[in-house]
């Protein structure tokens, strides 16, 4: 039987009767407390809590809703909010003066940007935008060409182009056009649960396409989420998240087009300007939406070979790879919180070791 019939196989006897939700998908609440969905970054995310009345339950919602609007508009890459006008002031060379939430989410960007050597980086906004990824729906047309990915990779757009001094943001090179898709649905969520946590909410879970964070437990257990499989309607395993983890995956097999039997993914490959290949899935297990966000997008880039470095550099410990043929790496932390599910692993899962005593790169100052 071939790796894809056994995973729908085994995903189909755990998941009927549930709704998917990006890369990983909550198992355990038969019956839940208090849900509210929300549309943020073109995806939905739910927020359910546990074990608190409704009315303290839905003011709680009602502050989340708040600033998950607000950040909707402010960090839309290409509908007009702050980030649009930022990025117009850079184009022409211009300083600009951001929410101090966009401003501590930049520079929380651009040490990212750092510890990944740059294989993620927000700032490559042009390159998304050059594959057709600045729309609510998939492309349409063909690539671009390749002149015009040589007139994007010869701008050498980066993180480390930009000066944020408290709220003024400007940048050395124009051709930096920013982009949080890779780590802002993570980012939200921690803020999301700051406000829930405000509001007396000690236990809850936050879903938003392909990533789960979450408060507390769900009672007297954990709250227990699966990864999806890439290539069919099922679940490559399950993780029980311990009280304030999330787990995010990035991946090819959502915002995609297909043309002359090659998929090209949303997930840009800086050093490219092309679509990162050879890579299906990456789930990263951290204690930070927004770190888990941006190492799942970084690990993409890097490859089969290089991730165990990036992943190291940037202080992700806990790692499950998918690549193009299914075959499954972890590291030997997720392979400890890994859990099959019916029907067992879809496929043998290699463990491999980070590298120890890796520099971690810092940032130049600017």
């Amino acid at each position: 039987m071939t790796r894809r019939s056994t995973a729908l196989r085994a995903g189909l006897a755990l998941v009927a009767g549930l709704a998917l939700a990006g890369g990983v998908r909550v198992l355990n609440a038969p019956a839940p407390d208090i849900r509210e969905t929300f549309y943020v970054f073109g995806t939905l995310l739910e927020v359910e809590t546990h074990g608190v009345a409704e009315p303290q339950a839905r003011q709680a919602m009602a502050r989340v809703g708040a600033h998950l609007r607000q950040m909707h508009r402010d960090w839309h890459a290409w509908n007009p909010g702050e980030l649009e006008s930022l990025n117009a002031a850079i184009a022409v060379g211009q300083s600009f003066e951001v929410d101090p939430g966009l401003a501590k989410l930049l520079q929380q960007g651009r040490e990212l940007a750092c510890r990944s050597n740059g294989l993620f980086d927000p700032a490559v906004g042009g390159m998304v935008e050059a594959w057709g990824f600045h729309a609510d729906t998939p492309p349409t047309g063909d690539p671009p060409a390749d002149a015009v990915v040589a007139t994007l990779l010869a701008g050498h757009p980066k993180m480390t182009d930009l000066t944020i001094r408290g709220t003024t943001v400007r940048s050395s090179n124009p051709a930096v056009q920013l982009d949080l898709g890779a780590y802002a649905k993570g980012a939200a969520l921690d803020l999301a649960e700051e406000d829930l946590s405000a509001e007396g909410i000690t236990d809850a879970v936050l879903n938003a396409g392909g990533g789960v964070q979450v408060l507390g437990d769900h009672g007297s257990r954990p709250w227990r989420v699966a990864i999806r499989d890439p290539f069919e309607w099922g679940v490559v395993g399950a993780v029980s998240l311990r009280p304030g983890e999330a787990l995010h995956t990035s991946g090819n097999y959502e915002r995609y087009f297909d043309k002359g039997g090659i998929r090209f993914s949303h997930i840009i490959d800086p050093r490219t300007a092309r679509p990162m290949q050879g890579v299906v899935s990456v789930s990263v297990l951290s204690n930070n939406g927004a770190l888990s966000d941006a190492a799942a997008t970084a690990l993409c880039v890097a490859g089969e070979k290089d991730w165990p470095r990036i992943a190291a550099q940037m202080g992700v410990s806990a790692v499950l790879m998918i690549a193009d043929d299914g075959s499954m790496v972890a590291t030997p932390e997720m392979m400890a919180r890994l859990e099959a599910v019916e029907g067992g692993f879809p496929a043998p899962i290699t463990v491999v070791d980070l590298p120890k005593d890796v520099a971690i790169p810092s940032c130049p100052e600017r």
